[in-house]
């Protein structure tokens, strides 16, 4: 993809929108689609790096009710023709192919390279990616079975739904309270992803979200890794205009 003069690729993940509550929750979504309204200005387009809800789950008629501003915007800025890519997160991993479907959004389920003006990017959401977390990574492997996901769809939605809701919101990361500190180079995970990744092939940066906290650190000379924080804690976004990549506040 080229990069317009005079235009810019945007990125954002961990909106958890629904967390706590949907009341709770709704001055974040306002004021993401107020950034999503703004960007739209100049954006070539926009990568949303998952966990934009806090829990989505599509059955095969129904999907989580709610989430209507956010949810127009996209469509909205679809319609348009700019282009949104969507990367599923940890809690919004049961997505299927609603989103394109009705907003004309292609959804990734694993990191994906893109080339930008010759830069080279890896993105995704971040979750399950480099050393340790073996709890997580089993937990994700039978999420993401289609026999267990065969048996999640007999729930009763009216069931289903407020229970996984429930389960989600006491995950930790849902606030990300307990991740706001850098943790130190040796300790973070996804540094040591973007270095073993590094080992095989160059690129000029990796974007991703998961972590919760913005984090903007050179791995080499010419490549960096940036976390786009969360919507929660920090309202942090990433912007690329063509040349370089920016970790900014909304």
């Amino acid at each position: 993809m080229e990069v317009p003069e005079g235009k810019k690729i945007y990125f954002s993940s961990d909106n958890h929108l629904g967390a706590p509550t949907a009341e709770e929750s709704r001055p974040r979504e306002e004021k993401f689609v107020a950034w999503l309204d703004k960007i739209s200005e100049d954006a070539a387009a926009i990568f949303l790096l998952g966990d934009l809800f806090d829990f989505w789950f599509e059955y095969k008629h129904v999907v989580p009710k709610g989430f209507v501003r956010v949810l127009g915007k996209l469509a909205q800025l679809s319609d348009r023709g700019i282009p949104i890519y969507f990367f599923v997160g940890n809690h919004d991993l049961w997505m299927n192919d609603y989103f394109e479907k009705e907003l004309k959004i292609p959804v990734f389920h694993r990191p994906k390279e893109f080339t930008f003006n010759d830069k080279k990017f890896l993105i995704g959401h971040g979750d399950g990616l480099g050393p340790g977390d073996k709890g997580f990574k089993r937990m994700k492997k039978v999420f993401t079975n289609p026999f267990a996901k065969w048996l999640y769809r007999w729930l009763h939605p009216d069931l289903g739904v407020p229970l996984a809701q429930y389960f989600s919101v006491k995950n930790k990361a849902i606030s990300g309270k307990e991740d706001v500190e850098f943790l130190g180079e040796d300790k973070e995970w996804l540094i040591a992803y973007c270095r073993r990744k590094l080992e095989k092939k160059h690129y000029d940066y990796f974007l991703f979200g998961h972590r919760h906290l913005p984090i903007d650190f050179q791995l080499t000379k010419d490549s960096k890794y940036i976390n786009t924080g969360d919507w929660i804690n920090f309202y942090t976004y990433a912007e690329f205009d063509g040349k370089e990549l920016h970790l900014k506040e909304w």
